[in-house]
């Protein structure tokens, strides 16, 4: 009998990669703009959307001047009001900066505030998000805003709404999240090519290589000096 999780990626890549070129593209503009002029790439998740910011920040091929933004309550507090207004006012975002913001549904306040917070300290924000999902739900915030509706650049996961994607007979629900696939490829594709604009600019990428291959933690160490007083604060 088929697995039916195989087809069911290999047809969701290819939508992904048919759909969101001319926004990948876009986010590797600013991906490449914002270390080229010193910022740093910070990415943030609620609950199991920070998968999709790991993804992005401090692991072996990506680049070295980026930062995972730890919520303290680890997204327990997503849906009340004020929490990412409050917290954003102790994170160090700054003008060059890019701010990932992960939310399948995009409709909760915390990854909302924190979006917003990044643009008023001057960062650029790119929203990882499901349009689809989005789009048919209400915000859960004051300002009936949702994340896609307050970033510079969108990318769509094209998961379909509530995240599960396969149905299976006996269950009464469907299963299967597949939000963390294709978030980790776009974050991907959009790695590769803001390396490649680097490259084609004339600036070296800063990328990490693997700690666990001779001589990977010193090459880490010595690159990420430039970025120390960055990395490594709230």
């Amino acid at each position: 009998m088929e697995n039916k999780v195989f087809s069911y990626v290999e047809d969701l890549l290819a939508e992904v990669k048919a759909s969101e070129q001319e926004h990948i593209e876009a986010a590797a503009q600013l991906f490449a703009d914002s270390i080229i002029n010193g910022g740093i790439i910070q990415a943030f998740g609620a609950g199991h959307s920070n998968a999709g910011a790991l993804e992005l920040t401090h692991r072996a091929g990506g680049f070295i001047p980026t930062k995972n933004i730890k919520e303290p309550a680890g997204g327990a507090y997503e849906v009340v009001e004020g929490v990412g207004t409050t917290f954003m006012k102790k994170v160090d975002v700054r003008e060059h900066d890019v701010v990932v913001v992960i939310s399948n549904s995009g409709r909760n306040p915390l990854p909302l505030e924190i979006a917003l917070g990044s643009k008023a300290k001057g960062a650029k924000v790119i929203a990882v998000t499901s349009l689809t999902a989005s789009k048919g739900l209400t915000s859960r915030h004051s300002s009936g805003k949702r994340l896609f509706e307050v970033a510079d650049v969108v990318l769509d996961n094209r998961i379909p709404t509530g995240d599960s994607c396969l149905e299976l007979e006996g269950v009464d629900t469907k299963i299967c999240g597949m939000s963390t696939i294709t978030t980790a490829v776009l974050m991907q594709a959009v790695t590769y090519r803001a390396a490649e604009i680097m490259v084609e600019r004339g600036y070296q990428p800063p990328v990490y290589k693997s700690q666990n291959i001779d001589g990977g933690r010193e090459y880490n160490e010595k690159l990420e000096k430039k970025y120390l007083d960055r990395l490594y604060r709230i």
